[in-house]
């Protein structure tokens, strides 16, 4: 993946925190009449051609909340790890959690992990069942407050390099909280390298043996689903392209190779067509890439989406998706910010609602309309 990582260093990572500063109170709501009813993929009104269909979907996860194992193992602590930036960290009590990150990754994890009970409070993304009385820690998206974590005292603290600063990491530290930073890849493939490392830190290895095992059962079950339905030669395979935009802040980015969003692409069966013309990790759009990639399908974050006035907008804003196949049919699939890259204990329930909204859109729901412009959000170092 990488992308992650290149988000919480340079200009990219307040880019993006900029555009997704503010809008987790517009994902919640959002995503609150965003489920969709669970059923076998065979078994819905499937398009003629998913490269074809017209107009746009919205991807629901069957639940909006994230179940926790049935394994009630107590604790070994305490526990001493070796953290992904090389600290040697020792970890003496977990009653009181403190999971942040820029995608709400890793909260899921520790609910995933039966520990939910023990979370203290959360980022702006973490907006799932059971979240939402936690108090925020982050004041725009990927900052983090130092002022309203000192007040949660949590005894341990969980969090990866998307968010920052590190002299606030390093403040924390010195208060005398176990503060460990986990990988800050976010893919597919490294799902259940996550749920391990969260496990070791917070003395529950045998939790995290659950949960992957449970992970692993119900990815290769959504994969299979998809395998029956999709096409299989590369000819007729959906070209699809996540676009990441934000229209109150002008930002519009492509995320392509090592992204993350391009193991989503392949899960469901699709091209990524940003990979294809050599697009890496996470760039600004351009015109001439668009053009290029001719995309059959856009992928959007819900929020992005309406922020540039639905699918209306978009057009409007981005003359250039209009020589592409996906603008010519109307063809954008978005989802929930806090949902769509969440690579964690609910990548199979995100798994199955991209492909839903993809290869049966007649049984998906309409694609988000246009949101009420807001104030740009102004960036945070």
């Amino acid at each position: 993946m990488r992308v992650w990582h290149r988000l919480s260093a340079l200009v990219v990572a307040a880019t993006v925190a900029v555009g997704l500063a503010g809008c987790a109170a517009a994902a919640a709501s959002g995503s609150e009449s965003c489920v969709h009813a669970d059923a076998p993929l065979a078994e819905l009104r499937l398009a003629d051609d998913p490269r074809t269909a017209e107009g746009g979907s919205t991807a629901c996860l069957s639940s909006r909340g994230v179940a926790p194992i049935a394994d009630d193992t107590v604790p070994e602590l305490p526990v001493t790890v070796t953290d992904a930036e090389g600290r040697t960290v020792e970890v003496t009590d977990i009653s009181r959690i403190l999971p942040v990150d820029i995608s709400g990754t890793i909260a899921a994890t520790v609910f995933g992990l039966g520990l939910g009970d023990n979370v203290v409070g959360r980022d702006s993304s973490t907006v799932f069942e059971g979240t939402g009385e936690l108090p925020v820690v982050t004041k725009s998206g990927h900052t983090l407050n130092a002022e309203a974590i000192l007040e949660l005292a949590p005894t341990v603290m969980l969090t990866d390099t998307t968010i920052g600063p590190k002299e606030v990491r390093q403040q924390l530290r010195d208060a005398g909280i176990a503060i460990i930073v986990v990988s800050s890849e976010r893919r597919i493939d490294t799902a259940d390298d996550l749920v391990a490392e969260i496990a070791a830190a917070l003395g529950v290895p045998s939790r995290g043996d659950t949960l992957n095992a449970r992970l692993t059962g119900e990815l290769d079950a959504a994969v299979a689903e998809i395998d029956e339905i999709a096409p299989t030669s590369d000819a007729d395979r959906p070209r699809m392209l996540f676009l990441y935009v934000r229209g109150n802040a002008n930002i519009y980015y492509i995320f392509g190779r090592d992204s993350g969003a391009d193991s989503l692409i392949d899960a469901v069966g699709g091209i990524d067509v940003a990979s294809e013309i050599g697009w890496e990790g996470m760039k600004p759009m351009t015109a001439e890439a668009l053009v290029a990639a001719q995309p059959d399908v856009l992928v959007m974050m819900t929020d992005g989406l309406a922020s540039v006035g639905g699918i209306d907008g978009l057009l409007e804003r981005i003359p250039a998706i209009a020589q592409t196949p996906a603008g010519e049919h109307r063809r954008v699939i978005d989802m929930a910010d806090g949902e769509i890259l969440s690579f964690g204990p609910r990548t199979p329930q995100i798994v199955r609602a991209i492909a839903r909204a993809l290869y049966a859109p007649q049984d998906a729901v309409p694609a988000t309309p246009a949101a009420t412009p807001q104030p740009t959000p102004q960036a945070t170092s």
